[in-house]
């Protein structure tokens, strides 16, 4: 029997398609599977999937009450990576923006990343 629900991606707002899709690409070794003008991407990177929804995409329009989506908030996408300090330490030096520090818990080091429109992305390092 076919599951009731399967993974499609996770959707990000995004002010400009074109620098998301850049910052994506170029900084987190995501790969594009589709891009449509100015609207919409897919990246992906391995079998993870993120579906970048620009002002004019038909996933960005306003809630019947008026509500707008826009980018931001705190729920996030989390990356897993090897050696966290250095990764940090690259992408700083690209000029890219943290929300904050390495923070070390019993799981291991996070910190989170924030795209060009304020998206959260969770750099994480697993504890050995």
């Amino acid at each position: 029997m076919k599951p009731v629900f399967r993974f499609a991606a996770v959707r990000y707002q995004v002010k400009d398609v074109d620098r998301s899709v850049a910052f994506y690409t170029q900084h987190l070794g995501f790969k594009v599977e589709q891009q449509v003008g100015p609207a919409f991407a897919k990246v992906s990177n391995g079998t993870f999937v993120l579906w970048l929804s620009g002002p004019t995409s038909s996933g960005s329009r306003p809630m019947p009450d008026g509500r707008k989506q826009e980018p931001g908030g705190w729920n996030r996408l989390a990356l897993a990576v090897d050696d966290l300090p250095s990764r940090v330490a690259t992408l700083k030096k690209a000029g890219l923006r943290f929300r904050n520090d390495i923070e070390v818990g019993p799981g291991g080091k996070q910190i989170q990343l924030e795209d060009p429109d304020g998206n959260p992305v969770e750099l994480f390092e697993p504890a050995s």
